[in-house]
């Protein structure tokens, strides 16, 4: 393999040389020079179990991959999602990949130390409709704490899938925790940690391949404990924390992100472990973008159809925070990646719940809420757009599913709403006209169209009266 170091790596920043990247859209601009040499050594396979196959009706990894265009996973007639074809990883009563849904999750930052509360952050998250729940677990005390914890939540609520996230040297900390969890989170560049030496000026093959083999001798304890146990296994990559010898061997690059995943799946592999789920987070969407796209034709070339969980690490809060991991996550789950998703921000974990769920909505992957579709108002515009949609939307937030459109003319309005279950339209001054479908059904007086589109659902059969408090809003798939 040709070695480089970082700093070599850094000089490659611009170049032309894109070979690695999964398009010819992908940036350029993380280019390294192309290695000589696979640094992979034979698989050494175990007798085990098969690793599952994925269902019929999804797109094949291989296939998938082929179209390089700006379509990928976009059915070009319909639109619709074309999904990338991954196998089921089952992690408690929730199964992530294959035909299912994309599945939400976050993270409670109490200290798991405090079992009463995390019990009531788990309980509030989930509530909400956080599918899985990631906890941090940095000490033995903390694994036995999550014990404590998961035993509250059955007793006083329920089985909610649990995540332990264990780092820096944790091998004995994650056999412990895997006993307590359904899932375990690993970051390869911490797993197995040394200091970095600031007096290294490269890495040779024989170090690399040592350094190798101590993350297979550290890792496959906990691959065999979870195998024997049921339960799953996060590789959970990210980009500010690459080990040393993946910054000399490829730079800080996606491609370092994506061969420090496959090492530790072939790990996985050649011990026939395959509940396994992968992640390449970046604080920058371009990294993030780039580095889950090459994971995806890697994956795709080495037959390893692992579901994605997709993210924007560190992605700040707010708005911005929100538009980055839209443009994230929303952008990969439009090609076809990405089984399970958690919006990352510096704000109070429940409120990453309603983006994720968002994201899903105005994609079509999950429809959890009502849709609304409404025009921008322009100076066609019959009434008060902005004060109507809101009282439609009061009236009838309740009734996930459904499809609401608020128009405020009729000359885009009908065609702008035909896909929308009901129409709320603008036609003349202080008239509005009803539609269900694309059917014209009734014109009303202006003041009471809120009201009379009430009525007419409610003569559909299809109106639900509202609960006094709804603690989940997102059940529905």
């Amino acid at each position: 393999m040709a070695f480089v170091t970082p700093s070599a790596a850094i000089s490659a920043v611009g170049s032309t040389n894109s070979s690695f990247l999964p398009s010819p859209h992908a940036l350029h601009h993380f280019s390294i020079p192309v290695t000589t040499q696979s640094c992979r050594r034979t698989p050494r396979m175990h007798d085990g179990p098969a690793r599952p196959p994925p269902p019929p009706g999804m797109v094949k990894g291989k296939d998938f991959m082929k179209d390089q265009s700006g379509n990928v996973g976009l059915d070009i007639n319909s639109g619709a999602i074309q999904r990338r074809e991954t196998t089921p990883v089952r992690v408690g009563d929730i199964i992530i990949g294959a035909s299912n849904p994309v599945v939400v999750q976050s993270m409670i930052n109490e200290d798991t130390l405090d079992i009463d509360g995390s019990f009531a952050s788990i309980k509030e998250m989930h509530e909400a409709g956080c599918e899985i729940v990631r906890i941090t677990c940095v000490s033995m005390a903390h694994a036995h704490a999550v014990g404590f914890i998961k035993e509250k939540l059955r007793k006083e609520y329920m089985d909610v899938p649990l995540v332990a996230d264990v780092h820096h040297n944790g091998l004995k900390i994650a056999l412990e925790v895997a006993k307590h969890v359904d899932k375990v989170r690993i970051n390869p560049g911490l797993y197995v940690f040394e200091k970095p030496d600031p007096r290294r000026t490269e890495y040779t093959p024989k170090e690399f391949d040592a350094a190798e083999e101590k993350l297979r001798k550290t890792l496959e304890p906990l691959i065999i404990s979870l195998r024997d146990q049921g339960k799953a296994l996060r590789i959970g990559v990210n980009h500010g924390s690459l080990s040393e010898r993946m910054l000399f061997t490829y730079g800080d690059t996606p491609r370092g992100m994506v061969e420090s995943a496959l090492e530790c799946i072939r790990v996985c592999e050649d011990l026939n472990f395959h509940n396994i789920v992968i992640s390449m987070k970046a604080s920058k969407v371009l990294v993030m973008l780039a580095a889950y796209r090459l994971l995806s034709r890697r994956l795709a070339e080495e037959d390893m159809p692992y579901p994605l969980h997709l993210g924007v690490t560190e992605a700040g809060d707010g708005e911005y925070g929100r538009i980055k991991s839209t443009l994230g996550i929303g952008t990969l789950l439009a090609e076809g990646l990405g089984d399970t998703i958690r919006v990352s921000l510096t704000e109070a974990p429940i409120k990453e719940i309603p983006v994720c769920y968002g994201i899903l909505q105005g994609l079509g992957l999950r429809r959890t809420m009502v849709e609304y579709v409404a025009c921008p108002s322009c100076g066609r515009t019959l009434f008060n757009l902005e004060t109507v949609l809101h009282e439609v939307r009061e009236a009838t937030k309740h009734m996930p599913g459904l499809s609401i459109a608020v128009m405020g003319c009729i000359v885009n309005g009908p065609g702008e709403m035909a896909d929308a279950d009901y129409g709320y339209v603008g036609k003349t001054p202080g008239k509005i006209s009803l539609y269900r479908g694309r059917k014209e059904i009734r014109t009303v007086r202006e003041e009471v169209g809120v009201e009379e589109l009430v009525s007419l659902l409610k003569q559909d059969g299809v109106w639900v009266e509202p609960v006094e408090v709804v603690k989940s809003p997102v059940t529905a798939a």
